[in-house]
């Protein structure tokens, strides 16, 4: 439907807010502003349906960022493997060619981060934390080769991932650190790539990421915590590879997350009454594939006579607005300069990069989990996640149809194909 590709006055899409104003209001107010020039202007000029994808703008800032970062990215220095992922996975999406000089430096400085314990740290010499660990496991992935994946200790991480885990199924994200529902997806997301889930690594984690369930569906970093969109994704993650999304209340979370698509921007807020952000694009967008796959499951698990025809009723519904999220990436998160934002008049960097790149290819194609294949058998995580495939005839390509980019797995995030050779790798060739 979109914001701009209806008939919807935009004046009308505004917050209503009362005669006192707080600071968060005001903020609001300015945001929504900012959206509705950019909005206004699109619409005024017709542009709808010519908006372009600055691809080669976007390569160049993230290949440009490849050869050096500024002065101002110091602070990153414990998040190594985090650059190299979103910038490895910004170039996938696009559609540029990993090469060889990046899949050489790409390892080269993965390996100098791999702790002989287990688990690779942010930098050279820094402590083993389930993050970055998680964001090393991706980058290898998505470079591919080999050489990426038996750089991989698997023994270690295995070892590690077991310090890592607490009694009650929870897991800290480093050892003395805190417990946090992101350790938990991070964990078991790189253990499915790497075929290193087992019942050990699982006791009790279902059931303590339940507990992260809050009365309004939301899903809080540990238990009693106010849902978030990013937790929310992880601990949504986490029980789809666990195989436990039952244990969730599905309808309440499905209410709460599409309670977050922004009336007038037409992006994510990552909790009620705060303001849209890009990245959420995909922390929040990728609930959506995920959800539908779970309630699709229950559908196709009622009675025989009603399964085909439920299930393609229900597959092809969308469960947000796809085209508005396109817009306000397309219109409101590109910088000029290259790179993409969180919200206008702000500055381009990696991490918002990645992740409105992410949201626009969960927007754009419609990934689907294959039920027909899956039915009656015990199926591994990694079995699972190479289920996820893409429904090509329900692409939504918002503005020119080259601003298609590639598919991203909704559980694991990195580009469909690259899952699948880590997978069979480590698991050998899967026959369904």
């Amino acid at each position: 439907m979109g914001i701009l590709s209806g008939s919807r006055i935009l004046e009308e899409l505004f917050s209503n807010t009362d005669a006192l104003p707080t600071e968060s209001s005001r903020v609001q107010n300015e945001t929504e502003l900012s959206v509705y020039e950019l909005y206004k202007a699109a619409r005024d000029k017709n542009l709808v349906n010519t908006i372009k994808l600055n691809r080669e703008s976007h390569i160049k800032y993230v290949k440009d960022g490849l050869k050096g970062l500024n002065k101002y990215l110091v602070s990153l220095d414990a998040s190594k493997p985090w650059l190299c992922y979103w910038m490895l996975h910004s170039l996938d999406l696009l559609g540029d060619d990993i090469t060889q000089n990046l899949v050489k430096r790409g390892i080269s400085t993965i390996s100098k981060l791999q702790n002989p314990a287990g688990g690779f740290g942010g930098g050279p010499g820094q402590i083993s934390h389930a993050a970055v660990t998680y964001a090393a496991i991706n980058a290898l992935a998505i470079i591919g080769s080999k050489e990426a994946y038996d750089l991989i200790d698997r023994e270690t991480l295995y070892k590690w991932f077991l310090k890592l885990k607490r009694e009650d199924g929870s897991f800290v994200m480093h050892e003395g650190g805190e417990v946090d529902v992101r350790g938990a997806y991070c964990v078991l997301s790189a253990a499915t790539l790497t075929n290193l889930v087992t019942p050990e690594l699982t006791a009790g984690t279902a059931e303590w990421i339940k507990r992260c369930q809050n009365y309004d569906g939301g899903i809080g970093g540990e238990p009693g915590i106010e849902g978030h969109g990013g937790y929310a994704f992880c601990g949504l993650a986490a029980m789809e590879i666990m195989g436990k999304t039952d244990l969730l209340d599905i309808p309440l979370l499905l209410r709460w997350a599409t309670s977050l698509q922004m009336q007038l921007e037409g992006g994510f807020q990552g909790r009620p009454n705060k303001l849209v952000d890009g990245c959420y694009s995909f922390w929040v967008g990728a609930l959506f594939p995920l959800l539908e796959a779970i309630m699709t499951r229950r559908q196709f698990e009622k009675d025989v006579k009603q399964r085909n025809l439920e299930v393609t009723q229900y597959i092809a519904q969308s469960l947000f607005d796809r085209n508005a999220l396109q817009e306000y990436i397309l219109i409101a998160c590109q910088s000029p300069r290259g790179g993409l934002i969180d919200k206008p008049k702000r500055g381009a960097d990696y991490y918002h990069t990645c992740y409105c790149l992410s949201g626009l290819s969960t927007a754009q194609h419609h990934v689907i989990y294959d039920f027909e294949r899956a039915k009656g058998k015990e199926l591994d995580s990694g079995a699972r996640s190479l289920l996820w495939e893409e429904e090509v005839t329900n692409r939504v390509v918002l503005g020119d149809p080259n601003n298609l980019i590639k598919s991203t797995h909704p559980v694991h995030n990195i580009v469909l194909s690259k899952v699948r050779k880590m997978i069979e790798y480590f698991y050998g060739k899967r026959e369904f």
